[in-house]
């Protein structure tokens, strides 16, 4: 092995055949060594002597890609400034390709003393940490085409790689819970039945195991604590060690692509692993922690926490935001990713203080020519004041949408005065995202996440049920908005059973057929329960897993159903906001609107104050403004969609001829199976909804 300068660029780990380049930036250090571990554990020291714009950097021939290693800092030690440099730890490279193993919680994995935290701790971390991996670059990709699929094409579909397939049968044992097994047949036929066009992946990012959590006997399933913003976790690998988890991630990827699904990341860049000041020592904070984390200003031995995790990424920092777009790019560019939603993105807008839309990071993103070509999603909120920022996220960006999630789930449980911003949610939410150019599709819109209630319980529990997480029940949120339909959690109950039963379609229908983008959780199609525990983040077995043996096969073939009839009709797929004004049809002579509203007695609404959740929406399928990718007009068929949230069935007068003249019934959420044969209703007729449901008609021509 030779020892040679090296370059500066890129950071991290990169292997060209010949050797590999180390470079690794510190702003704060002294002098920083190259730990090599081979195969035994044992430890060999270079001496990074090179350094520019605070990288340091060296080239070493013959390091092969599986080849394990870190970096050791020698620097001030000095928490009240903010500086926590201790050659006593490895530290992972921030770089990381990838990274073999989970942190084994001991005290050497903290910079300080346990006993006094402004005391360094002169304990060797190496034994206690997972090492980082030199990984080859070359992929075979054969033909891989990103799908690009529209968003208002788009169908997500929010999974858990080891949860979705850690019980599924058609799957082989070795693969289950896995990024190979994700990547088999039967689990993309599944997502191909269901009319899904992209999977949301939680995060996969090399993450950290809290240790409050694995002395409990617990993990951290859901990942929201990462480490290594390069490196696929390798958890989630049937393929083992020595970096293969990055070909086996790749293998994923291109395999969904076969199938027209894209691979939408859910990142964690808000914070890291690291926690608070008394938190472990893993990376960042040895190699430069004023660069990396947000500081308090007024004593900066202690962290700014936006993120009620302990710490919180700075943003404001140059080295910082490299990351950031150094690791965004890589997904998309080496990885093949198709999208990036942002785990508490508020945080990133926070230069300062407030939450500022204009703020550097958004400015990065705006520019760059490789990560402003995929989808971006937003979560518009986190912990700190003003933190709720849903429609305020600049152009560029689509939002999970809280306000659809909150009032839909309102209106089907019957709670008062929801009526007009149901409508408004259920059209787009032209409120949030119209006035900054933005399109329904800014929404995406969902009832339920891995982050609260899974439909199921929803519909099954009024409280919280979260003994197994050992925390008293003192987490996961008591906002549910949930309703138990009569009886707390599991019931032989008939009545009760079939209630839940229309709920559960009532809350699909309303998903697929409102205007934005709709995001299903997984395993919400096939009846998912938690048992009442709205806050699985650390249940990694198979309360949070999908339980492909209790599969209810009729919700399963109701959302099929749904999807194929929402991607045949493109009514509820519109580019644009409907706008109300009239509109020529083809078989009427009277020009109707795009959309209209009626009370349950046929007229236009005037008063949205009414009392009652009932209403039906007029959407016409010869409104539709934007063209085709060819020129063409687009048309459709024209439906009305009668809402029944009133806990009795109610007599719905339909709208006058003008509208249509005939109407046949397409859906019906009180009926398990189509009414055979469909039921045709003509125009001012009065026809009966059932408590708590949906009707949809379709227009005869």
């Amino acid at each position: 092995m030779l020892v040679w300068p090296g370059r500066r660029y890129p950071l991290g780990a990169t292997y060209d055949g010949v050797g590999t380049n180390f470079a690794v930036y510190s702003a704060v250090a002294e002098a920083v060594e190259l730990c090599l571990f081979d195969a035994a554990g044992d430890e060999q020291r270079i001496d990074l002597t090179e350094v520019d714009a605070y990288v340091w950097h060296v080239f070493l021939t013959g390091v092969q890609p599986g080849q394990r290693y870190g970096f050791r800092v020698y620097g001030p030690w000095d928490p009240a400034r903010g500086l926590r440099c201790n050659p006593h730890k490895l530290l992972l490279d921030p770089y990381a390709k990838a990274i073999d193993g989970d942190v084994h919680w001991h005290p050497a994995v903290y910079g300080h003393d346990l006993s006094d935290p402004d005391t360094m701790s002169t304990t060797d971390s190496a034994p206690y940490l997972p090492k980082a991996v030199v990984v080859n670059p070359w992929f075979d990709w054969g033909n891989d085409r990103a799908p690009r699929t529209p968003y208002h094409d788009t169908v997500i579909y929010e999974a858990h790689v080891k949860g979705l397939t850690a019980r599924h049968p058609g799957v082989p044992e070795e693969l289950r819970g896995t990024y190979a097994g994700l990547a088999h047949p039967a689990s993309i036929e599944h997502l191909s039945r269901l009319g899904v066009t992209a999977v949301e992946l939680m995060p996969v990012q090399q993450f950290v195991h809290d240790q409050h959590l694995t002395d409990r006997g617990l993990r951290n399933y859901w990942g929201y604590n990462t480490i290594g913003y390069f490196a696929p976790y390798h958890g989630y690998s049937a393929m083992g060690r020595h970096g293969q988890q990055v070909q086996e991630f790749r293998g994923m990827v291109r395999a969904l692509h076969a199938a027209g699904i894209e691979v939408i990341l859910d990142v964690v860049y808000n914070h890291t692993g690291e926690g608070n000041h008394l938190g472990p020592t893993l990376g960042f904070k040895g190699l430069d922690n004023p660069g990396y984390y947000r500081l308090s200003d007024e004593d900066p031995r202690y962290y700014v926490d936006y993120t009620g995790t302990g710490n919180s990424l700075n943003v404001r920092s140059p080295i910082s935001l490299q990351l950031i777009m150094d690791s965004l790019r890589y997904w998309v560019q080496e990885m093949h990713v198709d999208g990036f939603r942002f785990d508490l993105a508020a945080t990133l807008a926070r230069e300062f203080y407030e939450v500022d839309r204009l703020s550097t990071f958004f400015e990065v993103v705006q520019q760059d020519p490789v990560v402003n070509q995929v989808k971006l999603i937003a979560e518009p909120w986190d912990v700190g004041p003003g933190g709720y920022q849903v429609g305020n996220f600049p152009p560029l960006w689509t939002e999970w949408n809280g306000k659809f999630r909150d009032t839909v789930r309102d209106f089907w449980r019957g709670e008062p005065a929801t009526l007009a911003e149901f409508a408004t949610r259920i059209s787009g939410s032209a409120d949030l995202y119209q006035d900054d150019g933005r399109r329904p599709v800014a929404s995406i819109n969902f009832v339920t996440c891995h982050d609260g209630f899974t439909l199921n319980d929803l519909v099954s529990y009024n409280a919280k049920h979260n003994a197994a997480n050992g925390e008293n029940d003192n987490d996961g949120s008591t906002d549910n908005r949930s309703w138990n339909c009569g009886v707390e959690g599991p019931t032989s109950d008939s009545g009760v059973l079939a209630l839940r039963a229309r709920q559960r379609r009532n809350f699909l229908a309303t998903l697929f057929l409102s205007q934005g983008v709709p995001m299903l959780g997984h395993g919400d199609e096939m009846g998912r329960t938690q048992r009442g525990n709205n806050n699985g983040y650390c249940q990694d077995n198979e309360l949070s897993w999908v339980d492909w043996a209790e599969v209810d096969e009729q919700l399963l073939a109701f959302v099929r159903k749904l999807a194929a009839f929402r991607a045949r009709h493109r009514i509820f797929r519109r580019r644009r906001f409907f706008t109300g004004a009239p509109v020529a049809g083809r078989d009427v002579t009277t020009p109707v609107a795009d959309m209209a509203w009626f009370d349950p007695d046929g007229t236009p609404i005037s008063d949205w104050d009414t009392g009652v959740n009932a209403l039906t929406l007029f959407v016409n399928g010869e409104g539709i403004k934007e063209r085709g990718r060819y020129g063409q007009r687009q048309v459709d068929d024209s439906f009305l969609l009668c809402f029944n949230g009133h806990h009795e069935p109610l007599r719905f007068t339909l709208p006058p001829a003008e509208y249509g003249e005939k109407w046949q019934v397409v859906f019906d959420t009180a009926h398990l199976e189509p009414v055979e044969p469909a039921p045709t209703v003509a125009a001012a007729a009065r026809t009966t909804v059932a408590e708590r449901s949906l009707l949809v008609l379709d227009r005869e021509v």
